[in-house]
């Protein structure tokens, strides 16, 4: 059996000066999910392989021969998934199965791009759907979903796995190591699957559950040092810094004081940097131990500054309590990024100003800011799905795709703009440079010129954005039937 994977690219990869100074343009780091899929198949199957766009591009002429090629695509590169699996149905005689979180929420979709879509995790499933594939048998077993003569058929998704000791085998992505030499990537783990919370917009809760799942401290040491080895072997970087891309991995505290003290106790020498709720920010037991296991930042999940819009998407903080964990956090000389989302139901005109004023203000290093997202199957895209201006997934990447309640699309966008302006503005990179360790010096200067990159996008697609707001549209809309009637 010969079998490959393959991880689209909103923006297929290709060699550019851009790719040493400005990520997820046309490169990023591989997914960790689908390289653990790649490695129980290999396991078995010897003839395994792996193609990501992020890194490079793919090969046609290896596909040709596959017997099966299995495709994981999210939302915003759900349309060159798409068109990847229609072009491998039409040139090769291989199965196409899709998977990953946008086809697992989406499947009545996916399913008419490919001969099966996966649902869930697939570390437990993905074996016996190949053992099905070779024998010519339809599922029988909860994990999958198929049209047949037309007809939807769905086995039901399947339980999460428990077992996710897996290290994922980053030689099984196509120049992977050879790509580790650019700085605009770095090592990842993922120790744990699943978050207790329930916000509305999220879609990983959706996709992995409400019952967090870990992998052992051993394990996890193991899979950090080999990660290390991966990126650090034959090359100089610049930047030594691992992420640990957990969606909330202090949700079991006893569990992640034993992680630390393990990556303490294993002497590895390293900077980390991991993805955490405010709440961890008054644990000071916590942030010393993650001090001395060598994290020197910290990714909040922010999202909102304000009160309402936390209540509205049912996000259990408070702008108080963040701003209180964000000092405390400081205090054991750890560094805060910001993620935010603009265009809640709540905000208007001058958010983006007043996000930047927060930013600066409680000194956070760096931020991510996307205008609020719909993915399928989540709570806010049900509620909201009336109020989407397109459902071109491609372009649901931080643009604004909805009508906002109290902006237009146009101004929203505008508001994404301005927020990123002041927050990298040259008199800020000139700071950096003057006052920051060696480090952010190094970051902000590379987030300068990301953000840069990405403002020009919301630039450009400023002139496909409605600059009337909803009930303006519906008002149009009905004016326009009366006037054909």
């Amino acid at each position: 059996m010969k079998i490959r994977f393959i991880e689209p690219g909103n923006r297929p990869y290709k060699p550019t000066i851009l790719n040493y100074f400005v990520y997820d343009r046309y490169i990023r780091t591989p997914s960790v999910g689908l390289n653990t899929l790649a490695t129980i198949v290999k396991r078995e199957y010897p003839d395994t392989y792996m193609y990501s766009e992020s890194i490079s591009k793919i090969p046609m002429k290896d596909l040709q021969d596959a017997n099966i090629i299995f495709i994981s695509i999210f939302t915003y590169a759900a349309v060159r998934g798409y068109q990847i699996a229609t072009y491998l149905k039409e040139h090769t005689n291989a199965t196409i199965v899709m998977g990953g979180l946008h086809a697992s929420m989406n499947v009545k979709e996916a399913v008419n791009y490919c001969d099966y879509v996966m649902l869930g995790e697939g570390d437990e499933t993905i074996l016996p759907l190949i053992k099905m594939i070779q024998e010519k048998k339809k599922p029988d077993t909860a994990g999958y979903a198929w049209l047949e003569e037309g007809k939807f058929y769905s086995t039901g998704k399947p339980v999460p796995p428990e077992n996710i000791d897996v290290i994922p085998d980053r030689s099984l992505i196509h120049n992977y190591k050879k790509m580790t030499k650019h700085m605009t990537i770095w090592p990842q783990v993922h120790a744990s699957r699943g978050c207790p919370h329930n916000c509305d917009y999220c879609a990983l809760v959706k996709h992995f559950g409400r019952c967090v799942r870990k992998r052992t401290p051993e394990n996890i040491i193991e899979d950090i040092k080999y990660s290390i080895d991966f990126f650090e072997k034959g090359n100089h970087r610049i930047v030594q810094d691992l992420w640990i891309t957990d969606d909330n991995f202090f949700a079991d505290q006893k569990w992640a004081m034993e992680v630390l003290h393990a990556i303490i106790d294993s002497g590895i020498k390293y900077r980390f940097n991991i993805q955490a709720r405010y709440e961890v920010g008054f644990d000071d037991e916590m942030l010393e131990l993650l001090k001395k296991a060598g994290f020197f930042e910290l990714d909040m999940g922010i999202e909102f500054i304000d009160d309402a819009s936390f209540e509205t998407y049912h996000k259990k903080s408070t702008r108080k309590e963040i701003e209180k964990s964000i000092r405390n956090i400081q205090k054991h000389g750890l560094s805060v990024r910001g993620l935010f989302i603009l265009g809640s139901d709540n905000q208007k005109k001058g958010c983006g100003k007043e996000l930047a004023d927060f930013v600066i203000r409680n000194h956070i290093q760096g931020v991510l800011i996307q205008s609020m997202y719909f993915v399928p199957g989540t709570p806010a895209y049900e509620a909201n799905k009336d109020r989407l201006i397109h459902r071109n997934w491609a372009k649901y990447n931080g643009n604004t795709v909805h009508y906002p309640k109290q902006m237009t699309p146009y101004e929203l966008q505008l508001e994404q703009i301005d927020a990123s302006r002041r927050i990298y503005s040259v008199r800020r990179l000139i700071g950096a440079w003057l006052k920051e360790d060696w480090m952010h010096k190094v970051l902000f200067t590379g987030e300068f010129f990301w953000h840069m990159s990405t403002r020009y996008d919301l630039k450009k697609e400023l002139k496909n954005l409605p600059k009337e707001n909803m009930i303006e549209k519906v008002n149009k809309n009905a004016m326009e039937v009366l006037h054909n009637a």
